[in-house]
């Protein structure tokens, strides 16, 4: 019977060979590589609290405190799963008990249970891979402003609907996106504080009988404070959301600039010339300058965006408490998720920092597609009293009869626009300002524009 061969395979008694080789042995490998330092760190801390508030003798306190350093000091290439232990925690209690005997290593788990030690875990490793990212996205805003430095007068189009809009400056551009990392680092920093809060302490899920001290616990792991309600500790798992959630706005907020990148460095745009270090030749094509590294970039967002989801889809509609489902096999998805964004933020800023712009072709592309004809419509509403309105239509006149005649804006002759605009007649120097992209960026000197002094007293409030 196929029932009989599958249980004689599998064994009788927990744990059965597919739960240890599908459930137990990954979890293992997982707790051993992401929470083994943070599990010796709550052993010490909660150790010396238990001596401080007189549970433990100091006698016994040395005893397991030097026992918790010797067991932290083996070699973790060489722990492995083994059935007699459940899983990395009892196995490490085993080892502690093998040198001060089990009753006495039993001692430091009074007051202390999985639930708040797991959860002071993931919040340790969470915070350190929070710090982790916010450390390399600084990194990155730094090259960011650094090359917008260099181009606060590198003139180029702006696009709105994926078409030539107007005339703005790559400087402009890149302060844009500074800010919008700016605003993810801001978010992390929000999720860090919100991360790392104490639960150690709420036990189970409703304190201990004994006389702890949770604010001395918050002192010894490094948390800013102590999530008071014990229940709130173990059960609401909302720091993950948190983390998850600005993991998914930075990684899809690089994406799109990322993407942005990617078309700037095509041969038809030609804009962005990625550092030879950063590019692959094609294995047939010998003319090929492949931008893999902006499109690794861009994969890995993506994936590492899709981490972030995975986060907050486990947690969905599950019960509000102690739960698998917020534990082991969920974390890994979010540390993974902030390794692959560090790997993002590090393969761009060293893109960025070495990258060159064509500051001419850029210029010649602002000239073209009409994109300065905004200008034309302001210029009649101010300084010929045209209504703006009326002025607009003037100027969508031009542009269409502009098109019609298969020219860029500024191989129209200044007599032929006149006579296009019939009741009013722009001077020469007008006409001139009108077509050149310079004077269209120039003159957007309003807070926030892309005027080349607007630009770098902005880069140099960024910079303060």
């Amino acid at each position: 019977m196929l029932k009989e061969r599958f249980e004689n395979s599998e064994g009788f008694a927990f744990p059965g060979k597919t739960y240890i080789d599908e459930l137990l042995k990954p979890v293992f490998h997982d707790q051993k590589e992401y929470l083994f330092d943070a599990m010796f760190m709550i052993h010490k801390a909660h150790t010396t609290m238990l001596a401080e508030q007189g549970i433990l003798t100091e006698e016994e306190c040395r005893k397991i405190l030097d026992a918790v350093n010797q067991v932290e000091q083996l070699d973790q290439s060489k722990i492995e799963y083994s059935p007699q232990y459940e899983d990395l925690f009892f196995l490490v209690e085993s080892k502690i008990g093998e040198i001060i005997g089990d009753d006495l290593a039993g001692k430091m788990h009074i007051a202390k249970s999985r639930n708040d030690m797991g959860e002071a875990m993931y919040r340790i490793v969470i915070r350190n891979y929070l710090n982790l990212t916010i450390e390399n996205a600084e990194n990155l805003c730094e090259a960011i402003l650094y090359q917008a430095e260099q181009h606060v007068q590198s003139t180029m189009p702006a696009h709105t609907h994926t078409q030539p809009a107007q005339p703005t400056t790559f400087g402009h551009y890149l302060v844009a996106i500074y800010d919008n990392v700016q605003r993810d680092i801001d978010r992390l920093k929000q999720a860090y504080r919100i991360v790392n809060q104490s639960p150690m302490g709420a036990a189970a899920i409703t304190t201990t009988g004994f006389p702890i001290n949770r604010e001395r616990m918050v002192e010894l792991l490094g948390f800013d404070g102590l999530i008071e309600n014990s229940y709130d500790a173990i059960g609401a798992g909302d720091y993950l959301i948190e983390a998850a959630q600005t993991l998914v706005s930075l990684m899809t907020n690089m994406g799109r600039w990322i993407q942005e990148f990617l078309r700037m460095t095509s041969k038809e745009v030609g804009l962005i010339k990625v550092s030879d270090a950063y590019v692959q030749i094609s294995s047939i094509m010998p003319q090929k300058r492949n931008p893999v590294s902006i499109e690794h970039s861009r994969a890995i967002a993506s994936s590492a965006a899709a981490e972030g989801m995975a986060v907050v889809h486990m947690i969905h509609n599950t019960p509000f408490g102690d739960i698998n489902d917020t534990e082991d096999d969920l974390q890994p998805h979010l540390y993974s998720g902030f390794k692959k964004s560090v790997r993002v933020l590090r393969l761009m800023r060293a893109v960025i920092l070495t990258m060159d712009f064509d500051s001419k072709r850029a210029y010649q592309q602002a000239r073209e597609n009409m994109i300065t004809i905004t200008e034309l419509a302001d210029v009649l509403a101010r300084d010929y009293g045209i209504s703006f309105r009326k002025a607009h239509q003037k100027a969508s006149v031009i542009a269409k009869k502009t098109d019609a005649e298969g020219k860029e804006l500024y191989e129209i002759p200044l007599k032929l626009v006149n006579q296009w605009l019939g009741d009013v007649q722009l001077s020469n120097d007008d006409w001139e300002a009108i077509i050149n992209p310079d004077r269209f960026v120039e003159r957007r000197n309003i807070t926030g524009g892309p005027n080349p002094d607007v630009v770098r007293a902005m880069i140099d409030n960024r910079k303060l």
